[in-house]
């Protein structure tokens, strides 16, 4: 391989390399490399091949061993289906099972550094991709929209724990972009080599916060939360020993040489540019744009409106061409409607319904 690196090249204690077996092979299935691609004609069928054999090998093992439910149900808009976690369960699994078979074939490597060295930099851009994502949803104020009048006249115990954890956010446009600007700041940052360690931090700040909002308000993202500060932990591990001189004991930090990497043929060092600077512009600049549009487009459409948002007492109700007057004992008759973006919906003395 013609690749020089400045990476040191020690032995590692035995407990170093399993731990680092174990983590390789998670978080490989984790950051899936393959999907990065899958979207190029020719590169998208073995991506399309990995996930109908992922998902066979779900179903198989949640129906030999795991039993999460009778019947997965798969991924969708929540991310936590028992699909999901019998997903969960096969993927340590895989870990545990591979960490031995590795330890017993390669048992005499005296280091993974350059290995180590690819996985933090997929680490690196996985966090980073997903920080820009929802960074940018939020900066526009888009993930959490401002409580809607609809929401605002339903009783606050009808509200399930995750829509109210929504409101909370939408409520304060403010708050919301300062929790994206941190987003895409750690994104940001984690672009650079000098400065990817700071972006790791700020990115665990984040998303540890995120975390414990889906697990405290039972929203339905709580494994990929829960993945991405795996994956923010791991980089900082790898730092360990200067993050522990310069916070805890107060000594001269050494300099960091986990993305300390060169490359010797041109092409290679052309091939890294390339693919950063596409990684930007795709990621980062079509990102943006397109949730720019987005933003766009909800703003056009309120001001095309044909009737104005608000609440419209009803004075007039009529069934069969009978008029029925107001009555509060009446679990029929509507007493207010609402007409907001397009929709509508009323108010009935119905509690159940």
């Amino acid at each position: 391989m013609m690749i020089a690196t400045d990476l040191p090249s020690p032995v590692w204690p035995i407990w170093k390399k399993v731990l680092f077996r174990l983590f390789f092979i998670y978080l490989f299935f984790q950051l899936s490399p393959w999907n990065w691609v899958a979207r190029i004609p020719v590169l998208g069928y073995p991506a399309r091949c990995y996930s109908k054999l992922m998902d066979w090998a779900v179903n198989a093992a949640n129906a030999k061993f795991f039993h999460v439910a009778p019947v997965l149900v798969p991924t969708n808009g929540s991310g936590d289906t028992s699909f999901a976690w019998a997903e969960l369960w096969l993927t340590i699994s895989l870990a545990v099972i591979g960490c031995i078979i590795w330890s017993v074939i390669d048992r005499r490597r005296r280091n993974y550094s350059v290995l180590n060295y690819w996985l933090c930099l997929f680490a690196r851009y996985y966090i980073a991709t997903y920080a820009f994502v929802y960074g940018f949803f939020k900066v526009f104020a888009l993930q959490m929209a401002f409580p809607s009048l609809h929401q605002l006249a339903t009783p606050l115990g009808d509200l399930l724990p995750m829509r109210l954890s929504w409101l909370f956010i939408g409520y304060s446009t403010p708050y919301q972009v300062f929790s994206g600007a941190a987003e895409v700041l750690a994104g940001l940052l984690l672009l650079y080599r000098r400065t990817a360690t700071l972006g790791t931090f700020i990115a665990l700040g984040v998303f540890i916060n995120v975390m414990v909002l889906n697990l405290c308000y039972d929203i339905p993202v709580k494994i990929f939360s829960m993945q991405l500060v795996l994956a923010c932990l791991f980089l900082l591990a790898n730092e360990a020993g200067r993050i522990w001189d310069f916070f805890v004991l107060n000594k001269p930090a050494a300099t960091g040489s986990l993305y300390a990497f060169r490359y010797r043929r041109k092409w290679m060092r052309v091939t890294r540019i390339v693919l950063k600077v596409a990684f930007i512009i795709i990621v980062v600049g079509l990102q943006f744009a397109y949730t720019f549009n987005i933003y766009k487009s909800v703003h056009k459409a309120a001001a095309e409106q044909v009737i104005r948002n608000g609440v419209y007492e009803v004075t007039d109700f009529s069934v069969d061409h009978r008029s029925i007057p107001m009555s509060l004992s009446d679990s029929l008759r509507w007493q207010d409607v609402i007409f907001e973006d397009g929709n509508g919906s009323t108010k009935t003395t119905d509690t159940l319904f």
